[in-house]
């Protein structure tokens, strides 16, 4: 069983700035993440939160990125903002476009956000909530490194490629979800991997081909997409519309950019904002009513909208005043400043 320690509310954002302003990271990147990691880590989405400042460390170790960057919005008259992140991690570009994207969806009813540039780890769903918390609807994507085996392949040649959606509800916590279209996330893998336990059957294949439930033969071999083809052809599309199509790295050419260094991948992320006042025509109170009747049949039924759980977990979390992680995890953390 994994001993878990609590850790105060109110120590995880000093704990995570130390960590990474010891590592290299300027105050504006520095304080992005931190957000990022507590946001997270609050809903106790353990994959992405404080333990991804073990790979914000190694990210820093690898020497592609810069810490200090200061990203530049390209601002227009269209309905596309440009982030350049200028080397640096993708959330505080995304957080300096995000109120063009606000304005431009608003105006338009569609808008997008292109990042380039930029390195990322984390999780989507911050961003596409804190849209649906300004009435908006919204998709985003990302591609990574090639550790996905398409469907009927052998080797890496796709990303982990989430896709995050949110959409608003008035009075209550937006329908959201962020999956990765491999089987697992690569995070998920590794801490099967540090808890001594075998992944479930059909997530990875190992570097010859051959399925395999070791979470080690799995980081040096290849995960496999969910839903078999369905997955596969989900994954490209994240593929072109987060690279090609915004300028930017598919995660084949992501891998060869890292030079075998390890850390964050570099490349895009596209993000898709959608008012639903406009694009309804002005009836929003009738179509809110519309996509409630929905929700309700659903939980009519004992199933579960997603994200429940990460909302109950926020609250309680909330009430209690802190946090639980693996006590290794936290033995790793402190031994990253020492």
């Amino acid at each position: 069983m994994v001993a878990l320690v609590q850790i105060r509310l109110d120590e995880i954002k000093p704990l995570c700035m130390d960590i990474l302003t010891t590592a290299g990271f300027g105050g504006p990147q520095a304080e992005a993440i931190t957000e990022m990691l507590y946001t997270c880590q609050l809903d106790d989405c353990q994959s992405h939160g404080l333990f991804r400042l073990v790979m914000c460390v190694e990210t820093m170790r690898a020497g592609k990125i810069d810490g200090s960057a200061l990203p530049v919005v390209h601002r227009s008259e269209d309905a596309i903002v440009r982030a350049d992140a200028q080397n640096g991690m993708s959330l505080l570009a995304v957080n300096e476009a995000m109120p063009d994207l606000i304005a431009k969806a608003r105006k338009f009813g569609v808008a997008v956000m292109a990042v380039n540039n930029c390195f990322h780890f984390s999780a989507l769903w911050p961003e596409v909530e804190a849209l649906a918390s300004e009435g908006l609807a919204a998709i985003s994507m990302v591609p990574s490194h090639a550790w996905v085996a398409p469907a009927g392949g052998t080797r890496g040649a796709l990303g982990t490629n989430p896709l995050a959606f949110s959409w608003p509800r008035q009075g209550q916590n937006p329908f959201s979800f962020d999956f990765a279209t491999s089987g697992f996330a690569r995070g998920e893998i590794e801490l099967y991997l540090r808890a001594g336990k075998p992944l479930p059957e059909g997530v990875a294949i190992d570097k010859n081909g051959n399925p395999t439930t070791d979470p080690a033969a799995a980081m040096e071999g290849a995960m496999l997409t969910f839903g078999g083809h369905k997955g596969s052809a989900l994954s490209i599309m994240i593929e072109l519309m987060a690279g090609p199509l915004i300028n930017d790295l598919t995660s084949i050419e992501s891998m060869q950019a890292a030079e075998g260094r390890g850390g964050a991948p570099l490349h895009g992320q596209i993000i898709i904002a959608f008012n639903p006042t406009q694009l309804n025509g002005g009836t929003s109170k009738m179509n809110d009513a519309r996509a409630e009747m929905l929700f309700a049949e659903i939980l009519d039924q004992g199933a579960r909208l997603p994200s429940q759980r990460r909302f109950a977990a926020r609250k309680r979390n909330l009430a209690r005043g802190y946090v639980e992680i693996p006590r290794s995890l936290l033995d790793e953390l402190n031994n990253l400043n020492s």
